[in-house]
Protein backbone atom coordinates (compact mmCIF):
# COMPACT_ATOMS: atom_id res chain seq x y z
CA UNK A 1 0.00 0.00 0.00
CA UNK A 2 1.52 3.45 -1.18
CA UNK A 3 2.08 5.94 1.69
CA UNK A 4 0.59 9.46 0.82
CA UNK A 5 2.76 12.38 1.20
CA UNK A 6 1.47 15.32 2.79
CA UNK A 7 3.57 18.59 2.43
CA UNK A 8 4.40 20.21 5.75
CA UNK A 9 4.52 23.75 5.56
CA UNK A 10 0.75 23.48 3.27
CA UNK A 11 -0.25 20.32 4.29
CA UNK A 12 -1.70 19.58 1.13
CA UNK A 13 -0.94 16.25 -0.13
CA UNK A 14 1.51 15.64 -2.88
CA UNK A 15 1.57 14.32 -6.40
CA UNK A 16 4.86 12.48 -6.17
CA UNK A 17 6.19 14.68 -8.71
CA UNK A 18 9.36 15.89 -7.76
CA UNK A 19 11.34 18.55 -9.42
CA UNK A 20 15.08 19.54 -8.78
CA UNK A 21 13.60 19.59 -4.97
CA UNK A 22 10.24 21.14 -5.82
CA UNK A 23 7.35 18.97 -5.07
CA UNK A 24 4.01 18.92 -7.09
CA UNK A 25 1.31 19.48 -4.82
CA UNK A 26 -2.37 17.85 -5.03
CA UNK A 27 -4.48 21.44 -5.09
CA UNK A 28 -8.33 20.87 -5.76
CA UNK A 29 -9.32 23.81 -8.42
CA UNK A 30 -9.87 27.17 -7.04
CA UNK A 31 -13.38 28.06 -6.87
CA UNK A 32 -13.46 30.79 -8.74
CA UNK A 33 -12.36 29.23 -11.86
CA UNK A 34 -15.45 26.70 -11.22
CA UNK A 35 -17.79 29.59 -11.29
CA UNK A 36 -16.15 30.84 -14.41
CA UNK A 37 -16.71 27.65 -15.95
CA UNK A 38 -20.85 27.75 -14.71
CA UNK A 39 -21.03 31.20 -15.85
CA UNK A 40 -19.80 30.24 -19.34
CA UNK A 41 -22.05 27.38 -19.73
CA UNK A 42 -25.09 28.88 -18.45
CA UNK A 43 -24.66 31.62 -20.69
CA UNK A 44 -24.16 29.39 -23.61
CA UNK A 45 -27.50 27.50 -23.17
CA UNK A 46 -28.74 30.80 -22.64
CA UNK A 47 -27.40 32.23 -25.89
CA UNK A 48 -28.46 28.92 -27.83
CA UNK A 49 -32.14 29.72 -26.14
CA UNK A 50 -32.58 33.38 -27.29
CA UNK A 51 -30.40 33.59 -30.51
CA UNK A 52 -29.96 31.86 -33.67
CA UNK A 53 -27.32 29.00 -32.82
CA UNK A 54 -27.46 25.41 -34.25
CA UNK A 55 -27.49 24.42 -37.83
CA UNK A 56 -30.04 22.09 -39.02
CA UNK A 57 -29.35 20.21 -42.48
CA UNK A 58 -30.66 23.83 -45.02
CA UNK A 59 -31.53 25.50 -41.95
CA UNK A 60 -31.02 26.36 -38.18
CA UNK A 61 -32.84 26.82 -35.12
CA UNK A 62 -34.00 30.52 -34.88
CA UNK A 63 -33.66 30.96 -31.36
CA UNK A 64 -36.61 32.76 -28.96
CA UNK A 65 -35.92 36.29 -30.08
CA UNK A 66 -36.15 35.72 -33.73
CA UNK A 67 -32.98 37.73 -35.05
CA UNK A 68 -31.53 37.42 -38.65
CA UNK A 69 -29.27 39.08 -39.28
CA UNK A 70 -29.87 38.57 -43.62
CA UNK A 71 -33.23 40.30 -43.26
CA UNK A 72 -31.81 43.04 -40.88
CA UNK A 73 -29.19 43.61 -43.42
CA UNK A 74 -31.44 43.69 -46.13
CA UNK A 75 -33.51 46.14 -44.91
CA UNK A 76 -30.67 48.60 -44.10
CA UNK A 77 -29.30 48.01 -47.84
CA UNK A 78 -33.06 48.84 -48.49
CA UNK A 79 -33.36 51.66 -46.42
CA UNK A 80 -30.29 52.89 -47.66
CA UNK A 81 -31.12 52.97 -51.24
CA UNK A 82 -34.70 54.09 -50.62
CA UNK A 83 -32.53 57.62 -49.15
CA UNK A 84 -31.09 57.34 -52.30
CA UNK A 85 -33.48 57.58 -54.38
CA UNK A 86 -34.62 60.91 -55.31
CA UNK A 87 -30.66 62.33 -56.01
CA UNK A 88 -29.88 59.01 -57.90
CA UNK A 89 -32.64 59.44 -60.15
CA UNK A 90 -30.69 63.01 -60.79
CA UNK A 91 -28.08 61.10 -61.94
CA UNK A 92 -29.34 58.98 -64.05
CA UNK A 93 -31.49 61.05 -65.83
CA UNK A 94 -29.47 64.71 -65.70
CA UNK A 95 -26.86 65.29 -68.49
CA UNK A 96 -23.03 65.05 -67.10
CA UNK A 97 -22.10 68.48 -67.73
CA UNK A 98 -25.25 69.06 -65.99
CA UNK A 99 -24.58 67.25 -62.97
CA UNK A 100 -20.90 68.61 -63.06
CA UNK A 101 -22.29 72.26 -62.98
CA UNK A 102 -24.36 71.32 -59.72
CA UNK A 103 -21.69 71.13 -56.96
CA UNK A 104 -24.66 69.85 -54.50
CA UNK A 105 -25.55 66.74 -56.53
CA UNK A 106 -21.56 66.61 -57.75
CA UNK A 107 -20.39 65.81 -54.04
CA UNK A 108 -23.15 63.44 -53.79
CA UNK A 109 -21.48 61.41 -57.09
CA UNK A 110 -18.14 62.25 -56.13
CA UNK A 111 -18.78 60.36 -52.50
CA UNK A 112 -20.48 57.71 -54.18
CA UNK A 113 -18.07 57.55 -56.92
CA UNK A 114 -15.10 57.10 -54.95
CA UNK A 115 -16.58 53.83 -53.41
CA UNK A 116 -17.46 52.56 -56.78
CA UNK A 117 -13.76 53.67 -57.68
CA UNK A 118 -11.77 51.95 -55.02
CA UNK A 119 -13.93 48.52 -55.13
CA UNK A 120 -13.42 47.99 -59.03
CA UNK A 121 -11.13 50.33 -60.24
CA UNK A 122 -8.29 51.03 -57.68
CA UNK A 123 -6.69 47.65 -57.59
CA UNK A 124 -5.06 48.67 -61.27
CA UNK A 125 -5.47 52.83 -61.02
CA UNK A 126 -4.35 53.06 -57.63
CA UNK A 127 -7.02 54.59 -55.13
CA UNK A 128 -5.97 58.10 -55.88
CA UNK A 129 -6.11 57.13 -59.94
CA UNK A 130 -2.49 57.84 -60.53
CA UNK A 131 -2.10 54.63 -62.54
CA UNK A 132 0.99 52.76 -62.34
CA UNK A 133 3.63 50.92 -64.40
CA UNK A 134 1.51 49.23 -67.02
CA UNK A 135 -1.55 51.19 -65.97
CA UNK A 136 -2.23 54.89 -66.70
CA UNK A 137 -2.88 57.59 -64.89
CA UNK A 138 -6.74 59.34 -64.34
CA UNK A 139 -5.80 61.89 -63.18
CA UNK A 140 -3.40 63.53 -65.87
CA UNK A 141 -4.55 65.17 -69.21
CA UNK A 142 -3.11 62.03 -71.22
CA UNK A 143 -6.32 59.91 -72.57
CA UNK A 144 -5.56 57.08 -74.56
CA UNK A 145 -9.36 57.19 -75.78
CA UNK A 146 -10.15 60.51 -75.07
CA UNK A 147 -11.26 62.58 -71.87
CA UNK A 148 -14.60 63.87 -72.67
CA UNK A 149 -17.75 62.38 -70.85
CA UNK A 150 -19.23 60.44 -73.51
CA UNK A 151 -15.21 58.28 -74.51
CA UNK A 152 -15.00 58.13 -70.79
CA UNK A 153 -18.16 56.31 -70.37
CA UNK A 154 -17.88 54.29 -73.46
CA UNK A 155 -14.52 52.90 -72.05
CA UNK A 156 -15.91 51.78 -69.10
CA UNK A 157 -18.86 50.20 -70.72
CA UNK A 158 -16.93 48.18 -73.17
CA UNK A 159 -13.40 47.79 -72.20
CA UNK A 160 -10.16 47.55 -73.83
CA UNK A 161 -8.59 44.20 -75.52
CA UNK A 162 -11.69 42.24 -73.75
CA UNK A 163 -14.42 39.96 -75.17
CA UNK A 164 -16.57 42.16 -75.42
CA UNK A 165 -18.73 42.55 -78.92
CA UNK A 166 -17.80 46.24 -79.09
CA UNK A 167 -14.52 46.50 -76.97
CA UNK A 168 -11.67 49.22 -77.99
CA UNK A 169 -8.93 46.92 -79.73
CA UNK A 170 -5.46 48.55 -79.53
CA UNK A 171 -2.26 46.52 -79.63
CA UNK A 172 1.36 47.53 -79.81
CA UNK A 173 3.61 45.98 -82.49
CA UNK A 174 6.72 43.64 -81.12
CA UNK A 175 9.20 44.97 -83.96
CA UNK A 176 12.02 43.31 -81.93
CA UNK A 177 10.74 39.97 -80.90
CA UNK A 178 8.73 39.36 -84.68
CA UNK A 179 11.97 40.04 -86.21
CA UNK A 180 10.15 43.58 -87.88
CA UNK A 181 12.93 45.60 -87.34
CA UNK A 182 17.28 45.05 -86.50
CA UNK A 183 18.55 46.05 -82.93
CA UNK A 184 20.05 49.03 -84.58
CA UNK A 185 17.10 50.38 -85.84
CA UNK A 186 15.36 49.50 -82.56
CA UNK A 187 18.15 51.66 -80.71
CA UNK A 188 17.71 54.58 -83.10
CA UNK A 189 14.14 54.49 -83.01
CA UNK A 190 13.86 54.94 -79.57
CA UNK A 191 16.49 57.76 -79.42
CA UNK A 192 14.01 59.46 -81.84
CA UNK A 193 10.51 58.53 -79.59
CA UNK A 194 12.73 60.05 -76.84
CA UNK A 195 13.65 63.48 -78.44
CA UNK A 196 9.79 64.22 -78.96
CA UNK A 197 9.39 64.63 -75.54
CA UNK A 198 12.47 66.43 -74.92
CA UNK A 199 14.32 64.07 -72.71
CA UNK A 200 18.00 64.52 -72.09
CA UNK A 201 19.93 62.85 -75.01
CA UNK A 202 23.48 61.11 -74.35
CA UNK A 203 25.66 61.86 -77.13
CA UNK A 204 25.42 58.23 -78.35
CA UNK A 205 21.41 58.50 -78.04
CA UNK A 206 21.63 61.76 -80.24
CA UNK A 207 23.22 60.72 -82.82
CA UNK A 208 20.59 58.01 -83.67
CA UNK A 209 17.61 60.38 -83.49
CA UNK A 210 17.68 61.38 -87.50
CA UNK A 211 17.94 58.23 -88.35
CA UNK A 212 15.43 56.86 -85.83
CA UNK A 213 13.19 59.97 -87.49
CA UNK A 214 13.14 57.64 -90.81
CA UNK A 215 12.49 54.16 -89.28
CA UNK A 216 9.60 55.76 -86.75
CA UNK A 217 7.99 57.36 -90.07
CA UNK A 218 7.87 54.03 -92.59
CA UNK A 219 6.82 51.95 -89.19
CA UNK A 220 4.90 53.84 -85.95
CA UNK A 221 3.13 57.02 -87.49
CA UNK A 222 0.10 55.13 -88.55
CA UNK A 223 -1.03 55.22 -85.33
CA UNK A 224 0.99 57.40 -83.18
CA UNK A 225 0.84 60.13 -86.09
CA UNK A 226 3.53 61.96 -88.19
CA UNK A 227 4.33 64.43 -85.42
CA UNK A 228 3.68 61.53 -82.55
CA UNK A 229 1.29 62.99 -80.54
CA UNK A 230 -0.53 59.72 -80.92
CA UNK A 231 -4.19 58.81 -82.16
CA UNK A 232 -7.37 58.01 -79.80
CA UNK A 233 -9.48 56.89 -82.65
CA UNK A 234 -6.97 53.69 -82.11
CA UNK A 235 -5.67 54.48 -78.39
CA UNK A 236 -1.88 55.15 -79.32
CA UNK A 237 -0.32 57.31 -76.84
CA UNK A 238 1.03 60.67 -77.39
CA UNK A 239 4.61 60.50 -77.22
CA UNK A 240 5.08 64.18 -77.02
CA UNK A 241 3.57 64.89 -73.69
CA UNK A 242 5.86 63.24 -70.92
CA UNK A 243 3.53 61.32 -70.09
CA UNK A 244 4.22 57.21 -69.98
CA UNK A 245 2.27 54.11 -69.11
CA UNK A 246 5.35 52.18 -68.90
CA UNK A 247 8.29 54.28 -68.41
CA UNK A 248 9.72 57.33 -70.36
CA UNK A 249 13.12 55.89 -69.98
CA UNK A 250 15.30 54.13 -72.42
CA UNK A 251 15.27 50.82 -71.46
CA UNK A 252 11.22 50.95 -70.18
CA UNK A 253 11.07 52.59 -74.28
CA UNK A 254 13.01 49.95 -75.84
CA UNK A 255 11.15 46.95 -73.74
CA UNK A 256 7.69 48.34 -75.49
CA UNK A 257 9.51 48.30 -78.94
CA UNK A 258 10.78 45.54 -78.78
CA UNK A 259 8.36 43.21 -77.00
CA UNK A 260 4.92 45.19 -77.72
CA UNK A 261 2.48 45.96 -75.64
CA UNK A 262 -1.33 45.07 -74.89
CA UNK A 263 -3.22 46.37 -72.11
CA UNK A 264 -6.40 45.20 -70.75
CA UNK A 265 -9.16 47.38 -69.01
CA UNK A 266 -12.50 45.08 -68.33
CA UNK A 267 -16.04 45.48 -69.62
CA UNK A 268 -18.19 47.23 -66.62
CA UNK A 269 -21.49 46.80 -68.88
CA UNK A 270 -22.76 43.28 -67.35
CA UNK A 271 -20.80 44.08 -64.12
CA UNK A 272 -21.96 47.91 -62.84
CA UNK A 273 -25.85 48.96 -63.56
CA UNK A 274 -25.95 52.38 -66.35
CA UNK A 275 -25.68 54.76 -63.14
CA UNK A 276 -23.12 53.00 -61.52
CA UNK A 277 -20.76 53.28 -64.75
CA UNK A 278 -22.10 57.51 -64.74
CA UNK A 279 -21.02 57.52 -60.96
CA UNK A 280 -17.53 55.63 -62.68
CA UNK A 281 -17.16 58.59 -65.07
CA UNK A 282 -18.55 61.60 -63.03
CA UNK A 283 -15.41 60.32 -60.74
CA UNK A 284 -12.89 59.75 -63.14
CA UNK A 285 -13.57 63.03 -64.78
CA UNK A 286 -13.28 64.57 -61.48
CA UNK A 287 -9.87 63.01 -60.96
CA UNK A 288 -8.68 65.06 -63.76
CA UNK A 289 -10.16 68.60 -63.42
CA UNK A 290 -8.39 71.24 -62.36
CA UNK A 291 -8.05 71.58 -57.95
Amino acid sequence: MAVEERDAHTGYLTTGHEWNGITELNRPVPKIIWLFLLSTFLFALVWWVLMPAWPLGATYTRGLLGVDQRARLADDMASAAAARADWMAEIESKPVEAIRADPDLMRLARESGRTLFADNCGVCHGVTGAGGPGYPSLVDTAWLWGGDAQSVAETIRVGINTGHPESRLSQMLAFGRDGILERQALSDVVSYVRSLSNAPLAPAEQAGVAAGATIFADNCTACHGEDGRGSQDVGAPDLTDGFWIYGGDRRSILASVDRGRQGEMPSWETRLSPVQRKLLTLYVLDLGAPQ
